[in-house]
């Protein structure tokens, strides 16, 4: 799909920001560039859409010798997504979405219905179409940044550090969603971040950089387990190579396969019977064919079990969750800064198949960071 061939680009005063960069991406991969400020990273995936121009070497997509194409053409037939997002503050969230493909000529018919069919991806209403950017948060212009990029199905996209800007909550909800997303419409994605968490919880491969050279390519689990040197090993972190545990790594393999649970059109006074039995003080609520939807505590019974009868009508429907295949890691970074005490855990549908609650995690991170020290005190 994209292919670096001894890419170097040098600046004046014969300063190689980037250096005989070689990489070879398939079609549908999900690549992190990461290094740390000034390793050429963000000009590596600039010279992709010409921002910036090599000095030596070839870039192809698709076989294709960018230098050798149109790079106005070039660049409507990339998606890019950058921190700023830059939504046009005068036109639609339609409009702002559309904007490559009104360029391309698309029939305005076309365009909506286009725009109708991203919106709906993240999870935003119809209404959202005809809002102003400064009507939206700053997650929801982000989503947006991100469908413009894709309104054109453009085969290749590249991000700049797209999430960023955004808290750690909002970041964390993007990064899930984006993610799947890009499972869901297998795009191929060039990722620059300084993050290494966001690396190792997006990408397939990730592309470490230093001095404007590769380091070290590989899986995030391969450079967890196998830091090419000691600068990767630094970079990377102690912490997150102690996390790697070879027999531990997924959520799946830490899960309870059985939840506490109710079935959303069950009574209050069911739920209250059921806590009390299995001595909690919450539950997840489920519906048809296992779907999750939820959660109910005793604070939401208490206040309102003089109005409501049933669990559907006080169901709490925010609610974190993770997949089997989610980072065990990453999981605990994100249950402890949400303060949270457990996360139900589903698969693509959305049925519930599992929950990781803070004391199934207590003794794995335990043997994690203290493990080690524990066994060689003993010896």
């Amino acid at each position: 799909m994209l292919t670096f061939e001894n890419v170097t680009k040098i600046y004046s005063g014969s300063k190689k920001a980037v250096s005989g960069l070689s990489l070879e991406i398939e079609k549908g991969e999900f690549i992190c560039f990461i290094g740390p400020s000034g390793c050429g990273k963000t000009t590596s995936m600039k010279m992709v859409n010409r921002l910036i121009e090599p000095t030596e070497g070839r870039i192809l997509i698709e076989g294709k010798d960018i230098m050798k194409q149109n790079r106005v053409q070039l660049r409507r037939d990339i998606g890019y997504v950058i921190q700023q997002i830059g939504l046009f503050p005068h036109m639609t969230i339609s409009e702002n979405i559309t904007l490559v493909p009104k360029l391309l000529q698309w029939t305005k018919e076309k365009r909506r219905k286009r725009a109708l069919e991203l919106i709906k991806l993240v999870n935003l209403s119809e209404d959202f179409l005809d809002r102003y950017p400064q009507e939206l948060s700053g997650g929801q212009q982000q989503r947006i940044g991100v469908l413009r990029a894709l309104a054109a199905n453009p085969p290749l996209i590249l991000m700049d550090e797209p999430f960023g800007a955004l808290d750690p909550i909002t970041r964390d909800s993007l990064q899930e969603e984006f993610k799947h997303l890009q499972k869901q419409l297998g795009k191929t994605i060039v990722f620059v971040t300084h993050d290494m968490d966001e690396a190792i919880k997006l990408a397939d491969r990730i592309v470490i950089m230093r001095d404007g050279e590769i380091v070290q390519v590989g899986t995030p689990d391969d450079i967890l387990r196998h830091p090419a040197n000691e600068f990767v090993e630094s970079f990377i972190g102690k912490e997150r190579l102690i996390q790697t545990k070879p027999e531990v790594q997924t959520v799946g393999q830490i899960m309870n396969k059985v939840p506490v649970t109710i079935h959303k059109g069950e009574t209050l006074a069911s739920a209250i019977a059921i806590m009390k039995q299995k001595r909690v003080d919450s539950l997840l609520v489920i519906g048809e064919d296992n779907t999750l939807e939820g959660y109910i505590d005793v604070e939401d019974i208490e206040e309102n079990r003089k109005t409501s009868l049933l669990v559907q009508e006080v169901v709490e429907t925010e609610l974190y969750v993770v997949s089997e295949d989610s980072f065990i890691q990453d999981t605990i970074h994100k249950m402890l800064r949400r303060g949270t005490k457990y996360v139900p855990v589903v698969d693509a549908n959305h049925r519930l198949t599992g929950i990781v609650t803070r004391a199934t995690l207590a003794d794995l991170v335990y043997d994690s960071i203290w493990g080690e020290e524990t066994k060689q005190e003993s010896e």
